[in-house]
């Protein structure tokens, strides 16, 4: 997208994958909408829970002994513009995995970002249920969670050999997912969406700005 090409730095796009099952359908997701991500000039990272070895979020205020690689999230989080969660529908909710680590995060991590929303199941209801627990967690967070999201029903038979989803539809609408995240965290992160913001609040109030007739 030409205009997030000449911002300067590139919009950074994570993704957090909710699933560490080797061949995940979660994961095949996640790639399709930080594709998307990346065509619009974004840097984008999938972030493997693999490679990091977490706790179990207690609600301890003493962080002492929290594993080192709790920080190393929290860093390569906190550093996006923007967060793509991807899930597996699991008894109608999100995956514990993806839930512990959000709930080693919190608004440092989240808070005023852009978030997108992938799920998928292997039913034919698509993880919508997953979907919005997800939604409601980014609001608890002060997130900016996009209207659009991504659910892939039927995941086993979705996906080709290649990782695209085998139904052009839904190809589209992951990395649809994957762009819009990218654009508005560039329009919410650019200087001149900024100063525009900044010249408006200091406009003086118009003399003629009361109803008709008074």
């Amino acid at each position: 997208m030409g205009e997030m090409d000449s911002a300067g730095d590139s919009v950074r796009v994570v993704g957090l994958c909710g699933s560490i099952r080797a061949g995940s359908f979660t994961r095949m997701a996640l790639e399709r909408a930080l594709s998307g991500a990346a065509e619009t000039g974004a840097s984008t990272r999938l972030i493997d829970l693999r490679e990091y070895s977490l706790n179990f979020c207690d609600g301890k205020e003493d962080e002492s002994e929290y594993p080192d690689d709790v920080f190393r999230l929290r860093k390569d989080v906190s550093e996006a513009h923007g967060i793509v969660l991807a899930t597996p529908e699991y008894h109608g909710s999100l995956s514990g995995l993806l839930k512990n680590a959000i709930d080693l995060m919190g608004f440092d991590e989240f808070e005023g970002k852009m978030i997108g929303l992938v799920g998928v199941s292997g039913g034919p209801m698509g993880a919508l249920n997953g979907l919005n627990s997800l939604r409601t967690v980014g609001r608890a967070l002060h997130a900016w969670v996009i209207p659009d999201e991504a659910a892939v029903p039927n995941a086993s038979q979705a996906f080709g050999a290649n990782g695209h989803a085998l139904d052009p539809g839904m190809d589209k609408r992951l990395k649809e997912v994957g762009r819009q995240v990218a654009r508005y965290a560039y329009l919410h992160t650019s200087e001149r969406a900024m100063e525009f913001l900044r010249l408006w609040e200091a406009a003086p109030l118009n003399p003629g700005g009361g109803r008709a007739g008074e």
